[in-house]
């Protein structure tokens, strides 16, 4: 399959990076970080969660967050919610771009530490969820597939694995009038090499050739670029990303693990491969230093240190 003419990147680093940060930052630091993060072109930004804060105290103010933001850009600013109660708390904000998204986890033990419900009981709860985002006039047709590629507590997760889940998924949506248009795999625990991308990849696609694949990658064992580089040649377009390499997931087992894929490296490789994001890469490289310069800790982000080619070329050119 040919390489897509652009690349769509979602930063996720406000939400899923800072929630595996000791220091909680206040409202204007997390404006600040995502104003610049705006100002670079990044087109989605998930700016926070409503869940429970003493279970994550990161996201406590998010609320707060989104309405201290500009209003009338382009930029999307998402936010994540893992119940009914976190949904409302969404809409009722306001400033949230609330997208028909259900979730659902490829093994029991890794569902149980997440959501506190097993496999069946998240799909028993499918049907309310898709009542509430109805109620709101909004469409549910998106499903993202959390530890697609491997989990800490229930090992390797095979291709046939995430296909019956989704198909499973499906069945449940169709059976109250919702039609499955996008999906995410998510590797929430960094399992994944460029061989396992392109086989789950291939496997989704065969079943369901029409579906919009996105993909959530984690590098925690330093796969993430090369799963990103592995998609992208089979024409997946999109990704999220966080700013510096910002992340992980406080349920996953693994706290000292690297976290997601860094925006600055995705976009870079992106550029060398000759694909648009509409990111200017020299302000992104600001953003993450600044993120940097308010945790107070050195990021794992590559090109944030030794920035883009273009200077070098610019010496022969």
């Amino acid at each position: 399959m040919s390489k897509p003419a652009n690349v769509f990147i979602m930063e996720v680093g406000p939400r899923d990076g800072l929630q595996m940060q000791t220091a909680v930052l206040s409202v204007q630091d997390k404006i600040g970080l995502i104003e610049r993060l705006a100002a670079a072109g990044l087109p989605a930004i998930e700016v926070g969660s409503f869940v429970n804060p003493k279970s994550v105290p990161q996201m406590a103010n998010s609320g707060e967050v989104f309405h201290g933001l500009p209003s009338g850009g382009a930029v999307q600013y998402h936010g994540l919610w893992l119940n009914a109660r976190g949904l409302a708390q969404a809409l009722e904000n306001g400033r949230v771009m609330v997208t028909g998204k259900l979730m659902l986890t490829a093994t029991e033990t890794f569902s149980m530490r997440n959501t506190n419900k097993s496999i069946a009981q998240t799909l028993e709860g499918f049907p309310a969820w898709i009542d509430q985002y109805r109620a709101a006039g909004i469409e549910t047709d998106d499903l993202h597939i959390l530890a697609a590629f491997g989990c800490n507590f229930d090992g390797a997760v095979s291709a046939g694995r995430v296909v019956d889940l989704i198909a499973r998924g499906e069945v449940v949506m169709r059976q109250h009038g919702a039609r499955l248009k996008r999906i995410c795999l998510a590797d929430t625990m960094g399992w994944g090499n460029p061989r396992q991308t392109r086989a789950l990849i291939g496997a989704v696609r065969e079943r369901w050739p029409d579906l919009i694949i996105k993909l959530h990658l984690h590098d925690t064992r330093g796969m993430a670029i090369a799963n990103a580089a592995a998609a992208i040649e089979m024409g997946v377009m999109e990704f999220d990303a966080s700013i510096g390499g910002l992340g992980g997931c406080p349920f996953a087992g693994n706290r000292g693990a690297a976290g997601n894929i860094c925006t600055e490296d995705l976009a870079f490789l992106c550029a060398e491969m000759g694909l648009e994001t509409g990111i200017d890469l020299d302000l992104l490289v600001e953003a993450a230093c600044y993120a940097e310069a308010l945790l107070g800790s050195t990021l794992p982000g590559k090109v944030m240190k030794s920035g883009s080619l273009a200077r070098y070329r610019s010496r022969t050119a």
